[in-house]
């Protein structure tokens, strides 16, 4: 059974950064994809990086140059680096996998449709 638990979320200035982390369980990191997605207040949830199992990236264009996914595959963390946050990337971020996905069709095409999902942390950036 595929478990994922969010941590990292917290509240921070804009401008400034924030590191997530995922801790995963009973998924091979070496296949498939692992995605984080953001859900804004009042808006649907969109994923804005994604990581393949060669360790291939894909972003979002609202967050490219600014967030870097990775993953620790020995540790079994999925990251999520978040620098320059501005206040409309507030929301909860969940971690996700999708094992027959490829990173540039999530980022492209998915919402809610993957495999598992963790429980979300909540990001809150003040102006």
């Amino acid at each position: 059974q595929v478990q994922l638990e969010e941590s990292g979320g917290g509240s921070v200035q804009a401008g400034g950064s924030l590191r997530l982390s995922c801790a995963v369980s009973g998924y091979r990191f070496s296949s498939g994809c692992m995605a984080w997605f953001r859900e804004a207040p009042g808006n649907q949830r969109e994923a804005v990086a994604a990581i393949d199992g060669d360790g291939s990236t894909t972003y979002a264009a609202s967050v490219e140059g600014r967030f870097t996914i990775s993953k620790d595959s020995a540790k079994k963390i999925l990251y999520l680096e978040m620098d320059s946050l501005k206040p409309e990337g507030t929301g909860m971020y969940y971690c996700a996998t999708g094992e027959s996905y490829t990173s540039e069709y999530v980022i492209a095409n998915v919402r809610y449709g993957m495999d598992y999902w963790g429980k979300g942390t909540l990001v809150t950036v003040s102006s």
